[in-house]
């Protein structure tokens, strides 16, 4: 399996695969054409309630990353995590969004879900 997160408004490269946006609201400035997304499954975002929480501030990334696993176990979100890891199976998937902080986001916690 082949998984890497990348930010979207880095250019997109030969090796990424199938991009997947893990966001729920589409990056601000950058055009569709220039993301180069193949893939946009909201659902598998974390709720409204969770990103609000989070970066409020509210909680820890442990804690947000354990409410985030347990909303990822809804059978519709088990579905596409799913089809992501059939598609890492086949090849390169990178998981694309605009989070800056690279390694305590939600593309992080579904990445380590894909992997494992």
């Amino acid at each position: 399996m082949s998984v890497r997160v990348r930010r979207v408004y880095d250019p997109p490269e030969p090796g990424d695969g199938v991009r997947v946006l893990v966001d729920r609201l589409w990056p601000r400035g950058l055009s569709k054409e220039d993301a180069q997304v193949d893939e946009w499954p909201k659902a598998l975002t974390p709720s409204t309630e969770l990103r609000r929480w989070y970066h409020a501030g509210e909680g820890t990334y442990e804690q947000f990353r354990h409410r985030y696993e347990a909303e990822l176990a809804d059978p519709a979100s088990a579905e596409l995590l799913d089809h992501l890891r059939e598609l890492s199976h086949r090849g390169q998937v990178t998981l694309v969004t605009a989070s800056k902080a690279r390694d305590k986001n939600h593309a992080a916690v579904l990445a380590a879900l894909l992997t494992t």
